[in-house]
């Protein structure tokens, strides 16, 4: 199992208990497959209530993420099991894959398109609904399509690549171009 180390140990601005938390990442490492000699850093923005989450590096795989992120959004300030199964799964993949010799061209994340990142996300949330997590498809799709079009050619993408094991770099930008070649043009 991958060694966890998540930042801040002690929290004081929201109710997260590091121990649950380091355990619940464990857990999700596990099952990603990430290699069990790796050190996994998790840095909490805890004074944030929004959401933002990144893979900051592979070297070492190192997490960012505001709060609100792991929040449960009923009651605020609270730990949630699924969203920090949710957010872990979905990071975890994406350091999985840029560990992969398939994924050597891909771009830092700072330079992916909104497209390439959507899809790339997809991709992961769709493997971390095979491991029995609990993503929302549908917010999924709807995010998808505002990246991608709302067409049948991107609902086809979308579904390829929700289902699809053992991608590389390649086949997520072929997906994107096949999105953007499905495009109608907007009225003039």
């Amino acid at each position: 199992m991958a060694r966890l180390v998540v930042i801040p140990e002690t929290f004081t601005m929201v109710n997260f208990d590091h121990a649950r938390l380091v355990e619940l990442a464990e857990e999700v490492a596990g099952r990603v497959g990430i290699p069990a000699d790796l050190e996994v850093r998790v840095e909490i923005d805890e004074g944030s209530p929004l959401g933002r989450t990144k893979l900051a590096s592979v070297d070492p795989v190192t997490l960012w993420m505001q709060g609100g992120a792991l929040e449960n959004p009923k009651v605020p300030r609270t730990l949630s099991d699924r969203s920090v199964r949710d957010v872990f799964a979905r990071l975890l993949f994406r350091a999985n894959d840029r560990l992969a010799p398939g994924f050597a061209e891909a771009p830092p994340d700072d330079d992916l398109t909104l497209q390439q990142h959507t899809a790339w996300d997809t991709y992961a949330v769709g493997r971390s609904e095979r491991l029995g997590y609990n993503p929302s498809r549908q917010r999924r799709l709807y995010h998808f399509r505002n990246r991608h079009g709302f067409s049948d050619v991107a609902d086809a993408v979308f579904d390829r690549l929700w289902s699809a094991d053992g991608l590389s770099w390649a086949d997520l930008e072929a997906a994107c171009a096949e999105t953007a070649a499905g495009r109608e043009p907007a009225p003039a």
